[in-house]
């Protein structure tokens, strides 16, 4: 397409300078855009009036403070309302009262921290923009005096040394805050206290067969068997049954007394009859397995041994000490009972630190 076939008033115009230009060029400005600059700054009332300013910070600082007293309430419901507790919440309907009282509570605080913080910089801090040209990325020492000096000029602005109320309730809300996960550590389960030092075992307590579920009788222990007991009371469709059977079973080997090397363990058995935690001082697996021609019992799990004629003490593996010794002896009836509890806590080794 030529010029001519081009409507005239879309053709470059033709303009003339005094150094000349060339014919159909266009004449272009050297700032094509002009700078709007900034608007007038408009003072706020708050920097007008200290009453105004007062005003505000009364504000921010009942935020904080209502952010506190939630964080107290998060703290108070979560140890005082039960976790099977129900309410009816319109239009909820019936839902957990301590997930109610939690989630409002947590939320409240939450929002109070960031609404007081908001209101604090849109009333009280600085609100004058600033104009900073482009400069180079390295940081020279001028620079760096710079930056200082911008961040002794913010907090100044921000009048967070000259504000001690907002401050201290600000520091106040912050610091409760954290406490709501601090409490929520609770979940992992309750202290173990003394729990693991201590077994169901005390003195005249009659062996239970843990098959039969019948007291045990020294007649009923062959010389060379290994039976498993469990203390008289504790019954498998109790609800704690299993925590402690995992600290109460008891295996019961029957050795010829002459056989026996450890002074203590022949005196704390019964005609031969030996009674000795099943729960192996390793990780706590059950113990399992006996031989019967060398009396040592082997943990299944990491094949810890522990020879039960010589104090159940450790021959191989990496259990770290020897099984805790019942003493036992035969009640009015005939039936075997200990004559009282464990001397140390069963189970793995860590449970006697604990």
């Amino acid at each position: 397409m030529s010029s001519q076939d081009i409507p005239e008033e879309n053709l470059p115009a033709e303009q003339e300078s005094n150094e000349g230009t060339v014919h159909g060029s266009v004449a272009v400005k050297d700032e094509p855009f002009t700078d709007p600059g900034l608007p007038p700054h408009e003072h706020r009332i708050q920097d007008l009036d200290e009453r105004a300013a007062k005003r505000s910070e009364r504000v921010v600082a009942f935020l904080f403070m209502v952010s506190m007293l939630a964080t107290v309430g998060f703290i108070a419901s979560y140890v005082t309302i039960d976790v099977d507790t129900s309410v009816y919440i319109f239009p909820l309907g019936h839902i957990s009262a301590l997930n109610f009282a939690l989630g409002m509570t947590l939320g409240v605080a939450l929002f109070c921290i960031g609404a007081g913080a908001v209101h604090w910089a849109r009333t009280l801090m600085s609100d004058e923009e600033v104009i900073q040209e482009r400069h180079p990325i390295e940081a020279e020492p001028e620079v760096k005096a710079k930056v200082l000096q911008d961040f002794a000029d913010g907090a100044r602005e921000s009048q967070f040394g000259r504000r001690k109320l907002i401050r201290n309730t600000l520091f106040g809300a912050l610091a409760l805050v954290p406490l709501s996960g601090v409490v929520l550590l609770r979940d992992l389960g309750p202290l173990p206290e003394k729990k693991l030092r201590t077994t169901s075992w005390k003195k005249g307590l009659t062996l239970v067969n843990m098959n039969t579920n019948e007291p045990l009788r020294p007649s009923d222990i062959a010389v060379g068997s290994l039976t498993f007991a469990k203390p008289e009371g504790l019954e498998e469709h109790d609800e704690d049954f299993q925590v402690n059977i995992a600290k109460d079973a008891l295996m019961l080997v029957r050795i010829q007394p002459e056989n026996i090397k450890d002074k203590q363990e022949l005196e704390w058995s019964h005609e031969g009859i030996v009674a000795y935690s099943k729960i192996c001082t390793h990780v706590g697996c059950p113990i399992s397995l006996y031989e019967q021609q060398t009396h040592h019992a082997l943990c299944p799990c990491h094949q810890s041994t522990f020879d039960l004629s010589d104090g159940a003490r450790v021959i191989f593996g990496p259990a770290g000490h020897a099984l805790p010794q019942l003493r036992i002896g035969v009640n009015a009836e005939g039936h075997l009972e200990a004559k009282s509890e464990f001397a140390e806590p069963v189970g793995p080794a860590f449970w006697e630190r604990g």
